[in-house]
């Protein structure tokens, strides 16, 4: 080994790279490395790694081959460049996997100034590995976390790339496909860099496509996600600092969950998240899902300019409290603007390799939904220029079902179904207080036996160029105080207002005890 190091070594090359103090280039082949897709390849790629931090910096360069590996661990000032014409491939083992947080295919703690480039495709062979994780829990191998399903849960699943407490890191040009679980996960991690990235993640349930975990100074630009899970998801795990200054912009999302999800996990929040320009196609969920249900604080978000097709939710805020041993935390200073979105009548991720589960009993299509807690309002939300186009058709009896019944639910898992029936098709607002609707458009391509919105316990709500498609779509008051439309004050139950040409709506006020 001894022999192959010093070869290595004197044919090292100087190459660019975004590491600093990335002067030369390491080619794994010089460590040993074969490329052929059969013979594990460990041993080389990390001993390359070794090299070229110990050289104070470097390119550890993979060409022309396919380079097979259990886990590796970057090292500062080091970038993997994995060139167009190669892959590295994932071990079906899991015996060949090592676990920082969790187990993953590319590993970093606490390292400085670390990148994956150069156009290649890592692929975590996820299908595979899978199978040999069941293996091994069918065996009574030791794996003990199953999930209820009695699917491996993701304590048993590994990623193919976790990255923590690390500063300075950039993945740029490559293609990721297939974990078992979550894709690729930063943990704690300060100025990341995620661009020009496809990801390819839909081998097994509940795999994410990128996730964001109480990380500082993100960019993630240019990338296409196809995940059979949340696509882009920023997380914070308990005792985590939160997400802060994190820019997402110019990607296109497909997911058999959310496409963009703030939350589950919410204990640090979430504050300064700026998004834009994101293009969302047949996902299973929401397009958009804001949420803050273990005590964490979600301020000052702005996402914009918003293309959404064959999804099965515009729009989901939620302020909950799961986290019963902390405080209620805060969700507020939300804008949303520009944003379009189709909702179809069927499922909209069908034929998907790992698609959304199935509805567990019928269900009218879910409405867009701001909802906090008795107490504890979402607020300060502005939605301006909002275009959404419903299917209709709602069963009279699944209304009915509805009105007044809503349950709070303040302890379960935040998502779209986690009420039941909702009595509204276009919009749900419950709990809170300060929302601004500014051209706010919405339609049904059918009748829909619902009220238009919905608002119960909300306060200060101005309704500005609302416009609903003529016909019976009504606005339904339920607790509600201080409403405008249109800037002028409205407090007569059987008041019409007119907010557009054509367009009647009809001002209900419902006592609450009813």
């Amino acid at each position: 080994m001894l022999a192959v190091l010093v070869a290595a070594a004197v044919n090292a090359a100087p190459g660019p790279g975004p590491a600093a103090g990335a002067s030369r280039v390491f080619d794994v082949r010089g460590f040993g490395a074969r490329g052929d897709g059969r013979t594990m390849d460990t041993v080389a790629l990390q001993s390359a790694i070794n090299a070229a931090a110990a050289a104070g910096g470097g390119v550890v360069a993979l060409t022309n081959g396919d380079f097979l590996t259990g886990s590796l661990w970057l090292k500062s000032h080091v970038e993997l460049r994995i060139a167009p014409d190669a892959r590295l491939l994932g071990s079906t083992s899991l015996a060949d996997y090592q676990r920082n947080r969790w187990a993953a295919l590319l590993l970093a703690e606490g390292q400085q100034d670390i990148a994956i480039t150069g156009g290649g495709t890592i692929d975590g062979r996820g299908r595979e590995l899978v199978k040999d994780v069941i293996r091994r829990m069918n065996a009574g191998e030791g794996i003990g976390h199953h999930h209820p399903t009695g699917r491996p849960d993701e304590n048993d699943r590994p990623q193919v790339i976790e990255f923590r407490n690390c500063h300075g890191v950039t993945v740029s040009g490559v293609t990721l496909r297939d974990s078992a679980c979550w894709l690729e996960n930063y943990i704690n991690c300060e100025d990341v860099s995620l661009k020009d990235i496809q990801v390819r993640n839909t081998a097994y349930w509940n795999n994410d496509g990128m996730d964001i975990s109480d990380c500082r100074r993100v960019s993630i630009v240019h990338c296409d996600i196809n995940a059979a899970d949340d696509g882009i998801c920023l997380k914070s795990e308990r005792g985590g600092k939160g997400c802060y200054d994190v820019s997402i912009e110019d990607c296109r999302v497909r997911s058999s969950a959310s496409a963009l999800k703030l939350g589950t996990a919410s204990f640090g929040g979430f504050r300064k998240i700026r998004v834009k320009n994101l293009t969302v196609y047949d996902t299973f969920r929401s397009a958009i899902a804001l949420e803050s249900v273990d005590g964490g604080v979600l301020d000052d978000v702005v996402v914009e300019h918003v293309r959404a097709t064959n999804t099965g939710n515009a729009i989901f805020m939620r302020l909950g409290h799961r986290a019963t041993n902390a405080p209620v935390g805060r969700l507020s200073n939300v804008v949303i603007r520009d944003v379009k979105v189709e909702v179809p009548a069927g499922k909209p991720d069908a034929g998907y390799e790992t698609e959304g589960p199935p509805a567990k009993a019928a269900h009218n299509i879910f409405p867009a939904s701001l909802a906090g807690l008795p107490g504890f309002p979402v607020s300060n939300i502005t939605l301006d220029d909002i275009e959404i186009i419903y299917p209709g058709g709602a069963s009279r009896l699944l209304v009915d079902a509805a009105i007044g019944k809503v349950p709070e639910q303040p302890e379960k898992y935040p998502e779209i179904s986690m009420f039941g029936e909702l009595p509204a098709w276009g919009f749900y607002l419950r709990h809170a207080e300060n929302i601004r609707f500014n051209n706010v458009r919405m339609r049904t391509k059918t009748g829909d036996a619902r009220a238009a919105v919905v608002l119960d316990d909300v306060n200060q709500v101005d309704l500005d160029n609302l416009s609903i498609q003529p016909g019976d779509a009504s606005l339904v008051l339920q607790g509600a105080n201080h409403l405008a439309i249109n800037g002028t004050r409205c407090g007569d139950a059987d008041r019409k207002v007119q907010l557009s040409e054509n367009c009647a709506v009809n001002l209900l006020r419902v006592n609450p005890k009813e």
